[in-house]
Protein backbone atom coordinates (compact mmCIF):
# COMPACT_ATOMS: atom_id res chain seq x y z
CA UNK A 1 0.00 0.00 0.00
CA UNK A 2 1.04 3.61 -0.52
CA UNK A 3 2.16 5.38 2.64
CA UNK A 4 -0.37 7.83 4.18
CA UNK A 5 2.06 10.70 3.51
CA UNK A 6 3.45 10.44 -0.04
CA UNK A 7 7.02 11.60 -0.67
CA UNK A 8 7.47 15.32 -1.34
CA UNK A 9 9.23 14.76 -4.65
CA UNK A 10 8.51 13.53 -8.17
CA UNK A 11 6.29 10.42 -7.94
CA UNK A 12 5.65 7.47 -10.22
CA UNK A 13 2.74 7.03 -12.59
CA UNK A 14 2.38 3.66 -14.33
CA UNK A 15 0.92 3.35 -17.83
CA UNK A 16 -0.47 0.08 -19.11
CA UNK A 17 1.21 -0.91 -22.39
CA UNK A 18 -0.69 -2.24 -25.37
CA UNK A 19 -1.06 -5.96 -25.97
CA UNK A 20 -1.65 -7.34 -22.49
CA UNK A 21 -4.55 -9.66 -21.70
CA UNK A 22 -6.61 -8.64 -18.67
CA UNK A 23 -5.42 -11.43 -16.37
CA UNK A 24 -1.81 -11.01 -17.47
CA UNK A 25 -1.83 -7.29 -16.77
CA UNK A 26 -3.61 -7.72 -13.44
CA UNK A 27 -0.74 -9.95 -12.32
CA UNK A 28 1.83 -7.45 -13.58
CA UNK A 29 0.19 -4.37 -12.09
CA UNK A 30 -0.29 -6.01 -8.71
CA UNK A 31 3.38 -6.95 -8.68
CA UNK A 32 4.37 -3.40 -9.67
CA UNK A 33 2.17 -1.81 -7.03
CA UNK A 34 3.72 -4.02 -4.36
CA UNK A 35 7.10 -2.47 -5.16
CA UNK A 36 6.50 0.89 -3.49
CA UNK A 37 4.97 4.32 -3.99
CA UNK A 38 2.83 4.76 -7.13
CA UNK A 39 0.63 7.83 -7.44
CA UNK A 40 -1.62 6.59 -10.23
CA UNK A 41 -2.17 4.04 -12.96
CA UNK A 42 -3.28 5.21 -16.43
CA UNK A 43 -5.11 2.69 -18.62
CA UNK A 44 -5.15 3.71 -22.32
CA UNK A 45 -7.75 2.25 -24.66
CA UNK A 46 -5.33 1.75 -27.58
CA UNK A 47 -8.16 1.53 -30.12
CA UNK A 48 -9.86 -1.60 -28.76
CA UNK A 49 -13.65 -1.69 -28.59
CA UNK A 50 -15.52 -0.55 -25.51
CA UNK A 51 -16.44 -4.00 -24.22
CA UNK A 52 -12.91 -5.36 -24.55
CA UNK A 53 -11.44 -2.27 -22.93
CA UNK A 54 -13.82 -2.47 -19.99
CA UNK A 55 -12.97 -6.14 -19.48
CA UNK A 56 -9.27 -5.26 -19.49
CA UNK A 57 -9.63 -2.25 -17.21
CA UNK A 58 -11.90 -3.79 -14.56
CA UNK A 59 -9.28 -5.79 -12.61
CA UNK A 60 -6.61 -3.12 -13.13
CA UNK A 61 -8.82 -0.39 -11.65
CA UNK A 62 -9.54 -2.60 -8.64
CA UNK A 63 -5.83 -3.36 -8.16
CA UNK A 64 -4.84 0.32 -8.29
CA UNK A 65 -7.52 1.42 -5.87
CA UNK A 66 -6.72 -1.37 -3.41
CA UNK A 67 -3.14 -0.12 -3.41
CA UNK A 68 -4.16 3.49 -2.85
CA UNK A 69 -3.20 4.66 -6.35
CA UNK A 70 -5.60 6.64 -8.53
CA UNK A 71 -7.02 4.60 -11.43
CA UNK A 72 -7.30 6.79 -14.53
CA UNK A 73 -9.05 5.71 -17.71
CA UNK A 74 -7.68 7.17 -20.94
CA UNK A 75 -10.27 7.27 -23.67
CA UNK A 76 -13.81 6.31 -22.69
CA UNK A 77 -15.66 8.30 -20.05
CA UNK A 78 -18.46 5.71 -19.99
CA UNK A 79 -16.01 3.00 -18.98
CA UNK A 80 -14.53 5.34 -16.37
CA UNK A 81 -17.98 5.92 -14.93
CA UNK A 82 -19.04 2.28 -14.91
CA UNK A 83 -15.86 1.20 -13.17
CA UNK A 84 -15.93 4.11 -10.72
CA UNK A 85 -12.44 5.03 -11.78
CA UNK A 86 -10.73 7.95 -10.10
CA UNK A 87 -10.05 9.88 -13.27
CA UNK A 88 -10.30 10.37 -17.01
CA UNK A 89 -7.38 11.22 -19.28
CA UNK A 90 -8.38 13.16 -22.40
CA UNK A 91 -6.48 12.71 -25.66
CA UNK A 92 -8.22 15.29 -27.79
CA UNK A 93 -8.78 18.93 -28.63
CA UNK A 94 -9.15 21.84 -26.28
CA UNK A 95 -12.91 21.53 -26.76
CA UNK A 96 -12.79 17.87 -25.71
CA UNK A 97 -10.85 18.80 -22.58
CA UNK A 98 -13.28 21.61 -21.76
CA UNK A 99 -16.25 19.27 -22.18
CA UNK A 100 -14.74 16.62 -19.90
CA UNK A 101 -13.91 19.21 -17.26
CA UNK A 102 -17.41 20.66 -17.41
CA UNK A 103 -19.01 17.24 -16.99
CA UNK A 104 -16.64 15.50 -14.64
CA UNK A 105 -14.22 17.72 -12.74
CA UNK A 106 -15.11 17.73 -9.08
CA UNK A 107 -16.28 14.13 -9.33
CA UNK A 108 -13.08 12.69 -10.76
CA UNK A 109 -9.60 13.70 -11.87
CA UNK A 110 -9.51 15.10 -15.42
CA UNK A 111 -6.10 15.15 -17.08
CA UNK A 112 -5.09 15.97 -20.62
CA UNK A 113 -2.39 15.55 -23.22
CA UNK A 114 -0.40 18.78 -23.47
CA UNK A 115 0.54 18.52 -27.15
CA UNK A 116 3.96 19.03 -28.70
CA UNK A 117 4.61 22.75 -28.27
CA UNK A 118 4.46 25.44 -25.62
CA UNK A 119 1.48 26.99 -27.37
CA UNK A 120 -0.33 23.65 -27.36
CA UNK A 121 0.34 23.21 -23.65
CA UNK A 122 -0.77 26.73 -22.75
CA UNK A 123 -3.93 26.31 -24.81
CA UNK A 124 -4.87 23.14 -22.94
CA UNK A 125 -3.76 24.62 -19.63
CA UNK A 126 -6.26 27.44 -20.01
CA UNK A 127 -9.00 24.88 -19.33
CA UNK A 128 -7.41 24.04 -15.96
CA UNK A 129 -7.27 20.25 -16.08
CA UNK A 130 -5.94 18.54 -12.98
CA UNK A 131 -2.70 17.74 -14.79
CA UNK A 132 -1.13 17.90 -18.25
CA UNK A 133 0.83 15.06 -19.82
CA UNK A 134 3.99 15.46 -21.90
CA UNK A 135 4.54 12.40 -24.09
CA UNK A 136 2.57 9.85 -26.09
CA UNK A 137 1.37 6.50 -24.82
CA UNK A 138 3.47 3.72 -26.32
CA UNK A 139 6.32 5.98 -27.45
CA UNK A 140 8.77 5.18 -24.65
CA UNK A 141 10.93 3.21 -27.08
CA UNK A 142 14.33 4.68 -26.25
CA UNK A 143 16.22 4.38 -22.97
CA UNK A 144 15.99 8.13 -22.30
CA UNK A 145 12.93 10.39 -22.25
CA UNK A 146 12.28 12.36 -25.43
CA UNK A 147 14.31 15.60 -25.26
CA UNK A 148 11.30 17.66 -26.32
CA UNK A 149 9.28 16.36 -23.39
CA UNK A 150 12.08 17.19 -20.97
CA UNK A 151 12.39 20.69 -22.40
CA UNK A 152 8.65 21.32 -22.21
CA UNK A 153 8.48 19.94 -18.68
CA UNK A 154 11.32 22.19 -17.46
CA UNK A 155 9.62 25.25 -18.91
CA UNK A 156 6.21 24.23 -17.58
CA UNK A 157 7.43 23.44 -14.06
CA UNK A 158 9.15 26.82 -13.85
CA UNK A 159 6.28 28.88 -15.25
CA UNK A 160 2.99 27.10 -14.52
CA UNK A 161 1.47 25.82 -11.29
CA UNK A 162 -0.60 23.01 -12.84
CA UNK A 163 1.02 19.62 -12.19
CA UNK A 164 2.57 17.76 -15.10
CA UNK A 165 3.31 14.13 -15.85
CA UNK A 166 6.27 13.40 -18.13
CA UNK A 167 6.80 10.13 -19.98
CA UNK A 168 10.09 8.50 -19.06
CA UNK A 169 12.16 6.19 -21.24
CA UNK A 170 12.38 2.44 -21.54
CA UNK A 171 14.97 2.24 -18.76
CA UNK A 172 14.28 2.82 -15.08
CA UNK A 173 17.21 5.24 -14.79
CA UNK A 174 15.27 7.71 -16.97
CA UNK A 175 13.26 8.80 -13.92
CA UNK A 176 16.22 10.89 -12.77
CA UNK A 177 16.17 13.10 -15.88
CA UNK A 178 12.43 13.66 -15.57
CA UNK A 179 12.62 14.52 -11.88
CA UNK A 180 15.38 17.05 -12.60
CA UNK A 181 12.91 19.10 -14.68
CA UNK A 182 10.81 19.82 -11.61
CA UNK A 183 7.89 17.73 -12.89
CA UNK A 184 5.55 16.40 -10.25
CA UNK A 185 5.22 12.97 -11.86
CA UNK A 186 7.22 10.61 -14.09
CA UNK A 187 5.32 8.02 -16.11
CA UNK A 188 6.79 4.61 -16.84
CA UNK A 189 5.44 1.83 -19.02
CA UNK A 190 7.98 -0.26 -20.94
CA UNK A 191 10.55 0.18 -18.18
CA UNK A 192 8.22 -1.69 -15.82
CA UNK A 193 6.15 -3.98 -18.06
CA UNK A 194 8.51 -5.10 -20.85
CA UNK A 195 9.16 -8.84 -21.26
CA UNK A 196 11.78 -10.08 -18.84
CA UNK A 197 11.32 -7.18 -16.39
CA UNK A 198 10.19 -7.87 -12.81
CA UNK A 199 7.56 -5.14 -12.22
CA UNK A 200 8.03 -5.14 -8.45
CA UNK A 201 11.80 -4.75 -8.71
CA UNK A 202 11.40 -2.03 -11.36
CA UNK A 203 9.14 0.07 -9.13
CA UNK A 204 11.45 -0.47 -6.15
CA UNK A 205 14.42 0.71 -8.20
CA UNK A 206 12.58 3.72 -9.61
CA UNK A 207 11.56 4.87 -6.14
CA UNK A 208 15.09 4.34 -4.84
CA UNK A 209 16.49 6.53 -7.63
CA UNK A 210 13.89 9.21 -6.95
CA UNK A 211 14.62 9.09 -3.22
CA UNK A 212 18.32 9.68 -3.93
CA UNK A 213 18.15 12.22 -6.75
CA UNK A 214 14.78 13.94 -7.11
CA UNK A 215 14.51 17.55 -5.97
CA UNK A 216 12.28 17.96 -2.94
CA UNK A 217 9.14 20.07 -3.20
CA UNK A 218 8.18 22.53 -0.51
CA UNK A 219 5.87 20.97 2.05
Amino acid sequence: MNAPNPPARCRLVLIAPAGFAAAEFETAIRAALSGGDVASVILPQYGVDEAAFQAFATPAVAAAQEHGAAAIIAGDSRVAGRLQADGLHVEGSKADVADAIDRLQGRMIVGADAGKTRDDALDIGEERPDYVFFGRFGYDRTPEPHPRNLSLASWWAEMIELPCIVLGGSEIASVEAVAATGAEFVALSAAVFAPGVDPREAVEEANAILDRTAPRFEE
